[in-house]
Formats: structure tokens, C-alpha cells, sequence
């Protein structure tokens, strides 16, 4: 799907504030309403819009400790890939988990309520063999910037 400059700024838009109304977004985007309303019906049927999200203050919640993982398994087949990835994606702990190349396979992303409940998970993982060779830890000290805006003008062609 090709998107136009008023498609970017409907997306920009309702990433900034998924309760935003209809006519503000309207307004925002400079169309009339029902055709902004077509718009952005455009753009969740193409999937380009996912789900609409609060975004939880999460230490007003709870304290919790936050933890990087580097994890190295111990074989390279497709199967091994696959069993870990679904030991993982069971983790509720395990807020994010991407594959990576160069010196580790993974990176997680571990929101957990201290430090020992961080190391029960991984004494579960390790004791489940689900084929973890090396796991380094990363314990999160403070939040410089945070934030799960995808930058518009990725898709802004020269």
C-alpha cells in the first residue's frame, strides 16, 4: 500500500493518541471528517494499524525490575530455534524477545518484580532445556528514553 503525506500524518496522529476523536483527527490532518473516518478504515483494514493501546505509567503500578537477557543457544537448527521460541512467547515476564545476528541469538526483554524473580524464570528456562548454551544479564538501572512510536518519515520518499 502506497501512503500519501495525509495517510503519515493520520498514522503519526493516532500512534500519538489512540483516543483521539474523529473530528480532531480531522482537524489534525486537514480533510473533513468522513473522509479522514475512510482513511484511517483504509489503513486498519491494510493492517497497518495493529491495535489501539493505554500506555500504562508502570512504575505507578508497581515496582518492578527490568532486565536485558543475551541469549546464546547451544545448537543452530531450525528446531532448536523453534523450541525456544515457543518456551519464550509462553513468558509473560518476557515482555520482548527479538533474533539477532552477530555474537548472540536473542535479546529479551524481562519486566519481572525484583531481581529473584528474574532468576527463578531463568532457573526455569535452564531447567526445562529448552537449549540455552549462555545467558548474560543486563540489569536496567534507569529509563534514558522510552517509547514505541515508529518514526513517520521512514516512509517518506525523496
Amino acid at each position: 500500500m502506497k501512503l500519501d503525506a495525509i495517510d503519515l500524518r493520520i498514522l503519526a496522529a493516532v500512534q500519538r493518541d489512540g483516543r483521539i476523536t474523529k473530528l480532531r483527527l480531522a482537524d489534525l490532518v486537514g480533510l473533513s471528517p468522513t473522509p479522514c473516518w475512510l482513511r484511517l478504515r483504509k489503513l486498519e483494514q491494510a493492517g497497518l494499524i495493529a491495535g489501539y493501546h493505554a500506555r500504562l505509567a508502570p512504575r505507578r503500578v508497581a515496582p518492578f525490575a527490568t532486565v536485558l537477557v543475551e541469549v546464546t543457544l547451544a545448537n543452530h537448527r531450525q528446531q532448536d530455534f523453534d523450541r525456544f521460541e515457543r518456551a519464550i512467547a509462553a513468558q509473560e515476564a518476557v515482555t520482548d524477545c527479538w533474533s539477532v545476528g552477530g555474537g548472540v541469538d536473542y535479546i529479551l526483554k524481562v519486566v519481572a518484580r525484583d531481581i529473584d524473580a528474574y532468576q527463578r524464570l531463568i532457573d526455569r528456562l535452564l531447567a526445562d532445556e529448552i537449549g540455552i548454551d549462555r545467558y548474560f544479564t543486563y540489569i536496567v538501572t534507569r529509563t534514558v528514553k522510552e517509547g514505541s512510536d515508529l518514526p513517520m518519515s521512514l516512509f517518506v520518499q525523496d
